[in-house]
């Protein structure tokens, strides 16, 4: 079912991909900061309407055991490694109404393939548990320019997400529904 649906996001993709025209930036790249993190990225052209994005970041988390007590109520940072293939389906559009499209300004579908390694966590939890963390979710969004440099950013999407336990005394694996909803400001080199 899974791979049906893939497949059939896929071909949807390419027949209006084949519709469109060149206007996909061919590399651009800057900084982002949002709720709860910072993340670097660059994108590339991959044809006429798809980039592939590439990020590296800082993602935060909030917590609040309301059952226990407020012992349980935090924070944790962790590494995040991000590969997203966009869709810009809407630049043509922007185009011939004479919006502005440099940097990739506009609408997108996505993949947003996500994986937080347990490479280190900061936190004020004593006992932290980060496990290698996999998230693969279709998303939309908006991305449009604020003046020359400046940009800002959102979307959503739901998708699947997978833990990949390695150590003794983790019970097993929970996978299950990721969320992947932003709303960020940027800077574009």
């Amino acid at each position: 079912m899974k791979k049906a649906t893939l497949l059939f996001m896929f071909s949807g993709l390419t027949l209006i991909v084949l519709s469109q025209e060149n206007y996909v930036t061919k590399s651009t790249g800057g900084i982002e900061t949002g709720f709860l993190g910072v993340w670097l990225y660059d994108e590339i052209r991959l044809t006429n309407v798809i980039a592939l994005r590439s990020e590296i970041g800082l993602s935060s988390r909030i917590w609040n055991d309301k059952v226990v007590t407020a012992v349980n109520s935090g924070y944790y940072v962790v590494p995040v490694l991000t590969l997203e293939p966009r869709l810009y389906y809407d630049l043509k559009s922007r185009y011939s109404k004479s919006r502005n499209i440099s940097g990739n300004s506009g609408n997108f579908v996505s993949i947003n393939i996500r994986f937080h390694p347990d490479w280190f966590i900061i936190t004020n939890y004593n006992k932290p548990n980060i496990v290698n963390q996999l998230a693969l979710i279709p998303t939309w969004g908006v991305k449009r320019n604020i003046a020359k440099h400046f940009t800002y950013e959102a979307g959503c999407g739901i998708g699947y997400e997978i833990y990949f336990t390695k150590r003794v005394g983790y019970s097993k694996n929970t996978d299950g529904v990721a969320f992947n909803y932003h709303l960020r400001i940027g800077y574009r080199f």
